[in-house]
């Protein structure tokens, strides 16, 4: 007899779960209260981060953190009245983040990051969305010496470690690859490894369209009604009852509250972030996707123009938008390159679900039979989502999963 599966959630990461179970002979429904990859997977940088083996620290510099605090960087802002709810969570990421932890935790976090280009290489051809993809890496630049030289000491680290490819960049080899760029940078790095995404969401809805060909389907439903139903799990969609013998909860920065209802208290925080269409102006073209790493804001040549994206927000998933980063990090980008009209209505703002030791929950809930979690990816939901949906998927299916995933087990949370 076949099993029903629900996954909750139809970001990268669930649907990828959904065709990695779907393929694997359960009967998967994908259930989200929008159309797939609308959410957080709808605004990311359109990075597969194969070199990203290092999961963003928290600064442990007392002068970093100094000038953190007056909440006026583009990397990094903060909403004062709610930093006392965070606290706790914060201080944790902090912890985790000291160099001796944070090495260990980078040690367990590669084996993701190592099968993401692959694993994404798998799903992309069979959804036929290549057109999608650029294979040529991305670029790093630095207006400092002293920032490039520590750059470029952790890439060869890197490198000797994990396998990542790496070219250094003069001040000469950025002009010459960004010619319509402006700019006294003192050099670079262009990672060789890393794939970008013209257009996210659509690569979201080719994947989508790939499961619904094997047989899954979508519906709308709502999160909240999730609950037991003798050995299983039922959920109310828009098409009515909904049964299942297996369901994953795969919601993002909403696995939180998902997971509360249930007794579990998962440390899981946010990091928001914003993003902007701009047109070029005079015909200028932006060959890369770059990052202007001192700065903390990321341009990339998509399909729906140069996306400008931000760093890190902390504030509630529910805050108002505040997009003072975006503002900010356009008057810098205006000065290096020449950017034209805005093509959004607005800003986008999304929210990136992260845990305290910077690695993503993937596994079986610790006190319930036929749940299972798949969220805390971060920075890196989009470059994890493939890789993810497929060691879950042989862990419910009662494969031995292809690499370690011990070490994001939600049992750390609940020992």
């Amino acid at each position: 007899m076949t099993k029903n599966a629900i996954v909750l959630g139809a970001g990268i990461v669930g649907v990828s779960t959904a065709i990695h179970l779907q393929r694997r002979g359960r009967q998967v429904t994908l259930v989200d209260r929008k159309d797939p990859g609308n959410e957080t997977s709808f605004g990311n940088a359109g990075l597969i981060q194969r070199e990203g083996v290092a999961p963003y620290g928290f600064p442990q510099q007392l002068g970093l953190l100094l000038r953190y605090a007056l909440n006026n960087r583009i990397d990094a802002h903060y909403h004062l009245r709610t930093l006392p709810s965070q606290l706790a969570f914060l201080a944790r990421y902090w912890w985790n983040s000291n160099a001796r932890r944070h090495a260990l935790i980078t040690r367990a976090y590669a084996p993701l990051i190592e099968n993401s280009i692959a694993e994404h290489k798998d799903l992309i051809e069979a959804a036929h969305a290549e057109a999608l993809i650029r294979r040529d890496g991305w670029m790093k630049i630095f207006r400092t010496e002293a920032k490039r030289d520590q750059a470029l000491a952790e890439a060869a680290l890197w490198q000797s470690e994990f396998g990542v490819e790496y070219d250094g960049l003069t001040s000469a080899d950025i002009a010459r690859m960004e010619p319509d760029m402006t700019g006294d940078f003192a050099g670079g790095i262009r990672w060789r490894d890393p794939w970008s995404v013209l257009d996210p969401h659509a690569l979201t809805s080719a994947y989508r369209g790939y499961f619904e060909s094997l047989g899954g389907r979508f519906v709308t439903g709502d999160a909240a009604s999730l609950g037991q139903f003798g050995s299983g799990w039922k959920i109310m969609t828009g098409e009515g009852p909904l049964e299942a013998d297996d369901a994953v909860i795969a919601l993002g920065p909403w696995a939180a509250l998902a997971t509360r209802r249930l007794g579990y208290s998962l440390s899981l925080g946010v990091k928001r972030g914003y993003h902007m269409h701009y047109a070029a102006k005079e015909n200028a073209v932006l060959n890369n996707w770059m990052l202007d790493a001192e700065r903390g804001y990321l341009l990339a040549p998509m399909r729906r123009g140069i996306r400008l994206t931000t760093g890190a927000e902390f504030a509630t998933l529910d805050a108002p938008k505040t997009p003072v980063q975006l503002d900010r990090a356009e008057v810098v980008a205006r000065a290096i390159f020449p950017l034209g009209d805005r093509l959004d209505p607005e800003p986008w703002m999304g929210a990136r679900p992260c845990t305290p030791d910077m690695m993503p929950i993937i596994g079986k809930a610790p006190r319930h039979q036929g749940l299972w979690f798949a969220f805390g990816h971060a920075h890196h939901g989009l470059t994890l989502g493939p890789v993810t949906g497929r060691v879950l998927a042989e862990l419910i299916t009662g494969e031995t999963p292809f690499i370690d995933i011990a070490a994001y087990s939600p049992q750390r949370f609940n020992p």
